[in-house]
Formats: C-alpha cells, sequence, structure tokens
C-alpha cells in the first residue's frame, strides 16, 4: 500500500516520515505508556474518592477532583497541541510527562481538599498534552487507513488502564492510604520520559518560527472556565437568576465571541476555526463532546453506587467495572481491524451511539436491591458503545484534517471531547450531590448530620434505617445521572447519522492519484 502524497512545502505529512511497521511499534510502546500514566490517573482517584471526602471533609468539592483536572486538561489540550506543531512533538510530549508528575507528587502531599483540587489542576495541565500528543504522533507516522490498526491498540489500552486504575486505586485505598493513588504515578511516569524521549527522536523537531496565540489561549481558558462554574454552582450553591450565575454567564457570553474573532484573525491561532469547514470533523466532534458528556459525567460516580450501596469495597468496586473495560477494549480491537480491512466506518459511530443510549437507559432502572451481576450485564452493553465510538470519531476528525493541521485538529477534537467530559461530570455531579442532600433534609436519624464525613465503612455502622435512607439517596441520585446522560447521549446518534462516508487518505492502489489532502477537498461536494 502507497503512502498518500502531501504537499511538499509545509509541515511534514502524515505518511512522509518514512517508519516501517517495527519502527511504529517500538515508538508506540513509548506513546502506549504514557497514555496508560494519563489513564491510569483519570480513573485511580474514583474509588478513593468517599475515602478522601470523608479524611479531608468537603462533600461540595467532591465533583471538582474530577472536574478540575479536566477542566484543566481541556483548557491546555489546543496549546500542547500547536506547541507540538510549532516545536515538535517529541520535546512537548516530553514536557508534558514532566508537568504530569509534579502534579502528581503534589496531590499525594495535598493536606485539604483545597490544596488537592488545586494540585488536580496541574495534573490536568500535563494530561492533556499526554493525549493529544499521543494521538497527534499516531496521526503525523500513520496515513489512516493503516491508522485504524494501531489507533485500535491504542484505544485497547486505555480500558486496560481503566481496569487497572479502579483496582489499583480500591486496592491502595483498602491496603495502604489514598495519597499512593498518586504517588504510583511517579515510578511509570519516569519509565515513560525515559521511554519516549528514545523512540520519539526520529519525529521532525518544528520550525518553532511562528508565535503561540496567548490571547486567544487567554479568552480560551476564561470562557470555559466560567462555562464551568455556572453548571456547577448553579441551582446548588447559587440560585440560577443570582447576580454571580447571571454574571457568569455574561463573561462566558462576551468572552468566548472575543475569542472567536480572535481566532478568525490570528495567522497561527491557537484553535484553527478553518477545521470545522469540515462536515465530518465537525460532527465527529459533536459525537466526541456529547459521549464525553453522558459517558464521564455519570460513569465517574459509579463507585459511590457500587460500594455505599451494593457494599464493595474499594478494590471490588474497581474489580466490578471489569465487563465494561473488557467489552470496550474487544470491540475497540474489533472495530480498528474492520476499518483496516474494509476503510469503512460510518456504522461504526452509529451502532455506538445506540449501545451507549441502552446502557444508560439500563443503568436508569438500577434500585437499591440490583445485583451485581445485573450491573455487570449493563456495562457489558455501554462497553460495547464506547468502543464502538472513541476511535472511530477520532479517525473521522483526523482524515478530515490538511496534514499542517494534525496537531492543532487533534487538540481541538480532544478538546471538545474533554469539554464534554469536563461539563458532564460538573453537570451530572452537581445533580448528584443536590440529589442526596435533598432527600436527607435534617433526617432525624442522624445520617445528615454531616454527610461529607459519611465513609463506606461508617455507613455501615449505622443503623439500619439511616443506613436504608442514605442508599435510597445514593440510588436516587445515581438514577438521576443516567437519564440525564441517556437523553444527552441520545444526541450522539443524531450527529453519527449525517456523517457521509468519505475514502480516506493513502488507501487507492498503487498507481491511481493520491488524495488530495485538505478538508474541502476531502469532502468532495454533492
Amino acid at each position: 500500500m502507497e503512502h498518500t502524497a502531501a504537499p511538499a512545502a509545509p509541515a511534514p505529512a502524515t505518511a512522509g516520515l518514512g517508519f516501517s511497521h517495527r519502527q511504529i511499534l517500538v515508538t508506540m510502546s513509548g506513546l502506549v505508556i504514557a497514555m496508560l500514566l494519563a489513564q491510569l490517573d483519570n480513573m485511580i482517584v474514583a474509588p478513593a474518592l468517599p475515602t478522601i471526602v470523608g479524611q479531608l471533609g468537603g462533600l461540595e468539592h467532591l465533583s471538582w477532583v474530577t472536574t478540575c483536572y479536566i477542566l484543566a486538561m481541556t483548557i491546555a489540550t489546543p496549546i500542547w497541541g500547536k506547541l507540538g506543531d510549532l516545536y515538535g512533538r517529541r520535546i512537548t510530549f516530553v514536557v508534558s510527562v514532566a508537568v504530569f508528575l509534579a502534579g502528581s507528587a503534589l496531590c499525594g502531599m495535598s493536606q485539604n481538599m483545597t490544596e488537592l483540587v488545586g494540585f488536580r489542576a496541574i495534573q490536568g495541565l500535563g494530561s492533556g498534552g499526554l493525549v493529544v500528543g499521543a494521538l497527534a504522533i499516531i496521526g503525523e507516522m500513520i496515513p489512516p487507513r493503516d491508522r485504524s490498526k494501531y489507533q485500535g491498540v491504542m484505544m485497547a489500552v486505555m480500558p486496560v488502564a481503566m481496569i487497572g486504575g479502579p483496582l489499583i486505586g480500591g486496592f491502595i485505598t483498602d491496603h495502604l492510604t489514598w495519597r499512593w493513588a498518586f504517588y504510583v504515578n511517579l515510578p511509570l511516569g519516569a519509565i515513560a520520559l525515559v521511554v519516549c524521549w528514545i523512540t520519539l527522536a526520529k519525529l521532525p523537531r518544528g520550525t518553532g518560527r511562528a508565535r503561540i496565540d496567548w490571547l486567544g489561549t487567554g479568552l480560551l481558558a476564561v470562557w470555559i472556565t466560567a462555562l464551568v462554574l455556572i453548571t456547577t454552582w448553579g441551582g446548588t450553591q447559587y440560585a440560577w437568576t443570582s447576580p454571580q450565575i447571571l454574571g457568569l454567564a455574561a463573561l462566558t457570553l462576551v468572552t468566548l465571541v472575543a475569542f472567536i474573532m480572535v481566532e478568525r484573525r490570528r495567522p497561527e491561532p491557537i484553535m484553527p476555526l478553518r477545521v470545522f469547514t469540515s462536515r465530518n470533523f465537525t460532527l465527529a466532534g459533536i459525537i466526541a463532546f456529547i459521549s464525553g458528556f453522558a459517558l464521564f459525567g455519570a460513569i465517574g460516580y459509579l463507585p459511590q453506587y457500587q460500594q455505599f450501596v451494593q457494599g464493595a469495597s474499594a478494590t471490588n468496586s474497581g474489580l466490578l467495572l471489569l465487563p465494561m473495560m473488557i467489552a470496550v477494549m474487544v470491540v475497540s480491537l474489533a472495530v480498528g481491524g474492520i476499518i483496516g480491512k474494509t476503510g469503512r466506518y460510518r456504522i461504526f459511530p452509529i451502532l455506538g451511539s445506540v449501545l451507549l443510549v441502552a446502557g444508560m437507559l439500563l443503568f436508569a432502572t438500577v434500585d437499591v436491591g440490583t445485583s451485581q451481576t445485573m450491573t455487570a450485564l449493563y456495562m457489558v452493553v455501554l462497553g460495547a458503545g464506547m468502543g464502538g465510538i472513541m476511535q472511530t470519531s477520532t479517525l473521522i476528525a483526523q482524515n478530515s484534517l490538511d496534514p499542517r493541521d494534525m496537531g492543532s485538529g487533534t487538540g481541538v477534537s480532544t478538546f471538545l471531547r474533554n469539554m464534554g467530559s469536563s461539563l458532564g461530570v460538573s453537570v451530572l455531579g452537581a445533580l448528584y450531590t443536590h440529589h442526596l442532600t435533598s432527600s436527607l433534609p435534617h433526617s432525624s436519624t442522624g445520617t445528615t448530620r454531616s454527610i461529607s464525613s459519611v465513609t463506606p465503612k461508617a455507613l455501615r455502622a449505622m443503623p439500619e434505617a439511616a443506613r436504608h435512607l442514605f442508599q435510597q439517596a445514593v440510588t436516587g441520585g445515581i438514577t438521576t445521572l443516567f437519564i440525564w446522560g441517556a437523553a444527552i447521549a441520545a444526541l450522539s446518534l443524531v450527529a453519527a447519522l449525517f456523517i457521509r462516508h468519505v475514502p480516506m487518505r493513502g488507501t487507492k492502489p498503487a498507481g491511481t492519484q493520491a488524495a488530495p489532502a485538505t478538508p474541502a477537498e476531502v469532502e468532495p461536494a454533492k
């Protein structure tokens, strides 16, 4: 198979680096370790959250432990993507690993919830570079059709990390201390630094001639932060019509409009809006945003149900996620193989969205007596939907990009997924917290005397009536999350139906004209 030829002048083309299969595998070893690092930490904290909140206090900050991490990752993602375009992906990727490790060490030393939330933001800044860097490097080395096989491997590694994260996090919480849920990143990160520095040496260094769009970056950070604060505080800490929420809404609108105006004028915007001229890129971004909102906003709170209601330990709550992660891994590998052989991909985001909605609706039916076997079956459905969406949305987006926009365009795609995750965690987390607290209004049983200090161990010591009341409140919060998650996930199916099949670049038989590189050429007019 011949690789697609790219224009001679611009940045290195997607398939122009001459990597052999063996060299790609060696290079990917570093990417796999780094991606493992980011995904492991994203999941390792969930089983420890009930204990962390119980020890440090501050139930009102529960969602922020996750939200702040994802928010910082979202803001940093397009910045790391552009830095990779300008200065080379090797150096920016390694620096992002170092930032992530610094945040991990600080999180482990946190003495209160405020410190933990702040240090999680530093972790998120580094994590944004890990995710977009790995995807952009694959996009630069490998043409789209071959890329599906390698991305299938990468997406299969992510569930391994998602499985290992809760298991390790639960084991650490049960047998050591929750602080080691962050310290465990350090030895793995040291390995990632060394391996990535060696294996990524062949990548281009980048020109470094253009300047970073700092004004656009600042506006991006402001409107994203203001929007997340609205979704987190609205209706809980402040009324929707309060001056604080209305002021944040005005700030979001003004800075968003200013951001769009600035990005349209900048010669090197931090987020090139031209990528949205591609219909498929825009639809893939919508799917990534919606699936991130619905999935991560709901899944992040499942350990609450498993530990408080089903009586699982922190370790077992991680183990109970195993069916979902295995389904993600199997389906992702299968989808990658099918796309690699046939070049057809349109059906997979459609089927994935259907399964995602179905899995959400199944979880919306759980009650205090739902068995672990039944929830495991629900997880298989949910995981199969994830496997059909995750890599295909990225693949479709990258197939619509000009090679010169591979880093920043991949950053935009990842940004949209992270933005959806950030809003999902904050919105659905606020719904969960509100339902939990409103369901236990100054109960004479004493369960609301200090809801934020209730740990699974403390719950078991409560009187039966008080324990049952608390479990009902947790269950009601969880079903509320998944009802809203299913409604949002349905919009992903609508977007998937409008995707049209565009032949992947680099897939034409030898001797034929290579597919054009620009989005406008890749997607011919009807």
